[in-house]
């Protein structure tokens, strides 16, 4: 830079970026990075305390940031662009149905925002409320989320927190603690959309996909879980050998065409037991794999179905159909109305505690 008007135009923009720093910090929500001693690092934000950016070595060494997002904070806010990237997502993961759940004789009328069904938690669910840092270190942070009685009509304050953790052999531990002052439903996850190749303008068809399931929750034209289980033996949902996502995406079964493709809560086998890899995700242009492993009886597949080209995500690069492909260990959806199902009631005095370990490597 030289002379004066490129002086003062440098020191105008400088100002600019400084003032838009200092309302950013006002405002309480920004980035975070945490990093370990392999070169892999995580950016976050403490709005939703959603994952921005996951930078991980490919084959050749090549750091390749893996999941969708957005260069500034600000592009997360509802108002701008209303998606799940990479948040921390409550009070209630995933659908209930008719925005209706009863608990301890009392009827529960929640916001309905998908086909007539509450989702996430509502419209201004937890990923859209700005979380308190609690704790921040090299390779860990921690955040908190306090959510009053009444919060988009679920019953009780909870207050909640996620801690993201990542080890030197590239593992991002995902501990999720709750506890409430009344009784309430609660079942939080990750909505990381995952792109192995590390360029969204790839789709994540190619990419290959196992799953530790016998069993998915059938869903109706809705997306609603019917309350049966379904075998995956002989369909396009299975999985438990590895298969490329968009091998059987297109085929003419009728749960392929009710989720618009993969939407579907798989049964892990063998739940709870955290040393069996619940569902992996390999990339062959980049070598980078994910195994995902998980406390929780159920894991959520979702191959990007609603991206449609009218979201311009980091890099300007715009996400189409099947740009990512989520991982979400969860409980089953809608089931606070599944009363054979795993319980997602918190009464005061206990404490909910859900993990989830996405763990890194290439082959």
């Amino acid at each position: 830079m030289k002379y004066t008007k490129t002086i003062l135009l440098s020191a105008f923009v400088g100002i600019l970026s400084l003032v838009s720093c200092q309302q950013q910090e006002e405002a309480g929500d920004k980035f975070y990075t945490i990093s370990n001693a392999s070169g892999m690092s995580v950016t976050l934000t403490n709005y939703g305390a959603r994952i921005t950016a996951i930078n991980v070595p490919d084959r050749d060494g090549v750091l390749r940031d893996v999941v969708l997002g957005f260069d500034k904070v600000e592009d997360y806010y509802p108002e701008n662009n209303q998606t799940d990237f990479g948040a921390s997502i409550g009070r209630y993961a995933n659908r209930i149905k008719d925005g209706k759940f009863t608990l301890d004789g009392v009827e529960y009328d929640l916001p309905k925002n998908n086909f007539g069904h509450c989702l996430h938690g509502g419209p201004t669910g937890w990923q859209y409320q700005p979380y308190d840092l609690v704790d921040e270190r090299k390779s860990s942070i921690k955040f908190r989320i306090v959510s009053p009685d009444g919060d988009n009509n679920f019953p009780g304050q909870v207050v909640a927190y996620v801690t993201y953790n990542l080890t030197d052999d590239n593992r991002l531990e995902i501990s999720w603690e709750a506890v409430t002052d009344k009784p309430t439903i609660i079942n939080m996850t990750n909505h990381s959309y995952f792109n192995l190749s590390g360029d969204p303008n790839n789709s994540v068809l190619e990419d290959s996909l196992y799953v530790n399931s016998s069993y998915i929750t059938p869903i109706d034209n809705t997306c609603m879980t019917t309350g049966e289980f379904m075998a995956v033996d002989g369909t396009a949902f299975d999985f438990r050998e590895w298969h490329a996502v968009g091998e059987r995406i297109a085929s003419d079964e009728e749960q392929i065409h009710n989720g618009n493709g993969y939407d579907h809560n798989w049964v892990i086998d063998n739940p709870g037991d955290m040393n069996n890899v619940a569902a992996s995700l390999y990339c062959p242009k980049t070598g980078i794999q994910v195994d995902v492993y998980t406390n929780e009886p159920g894991i959520q597949v979702y191959s990007g179905n609603f991206l449609n080209g009218t979201v311009t995500g980091k890099k300007g690069i715009v996400y189409q159909q099947r740009a990512g492909l989520c991982l979400e260990t969860q409980h089953y959806p809608d089931s606070p109305n599944k009363i054979l199902w795993p319980s997602v009631v918190l009464r005061p005095g206990q404490t909910y505690r859900s993990t989830c370990v996405y763990a890194f490597s290439v082959r």
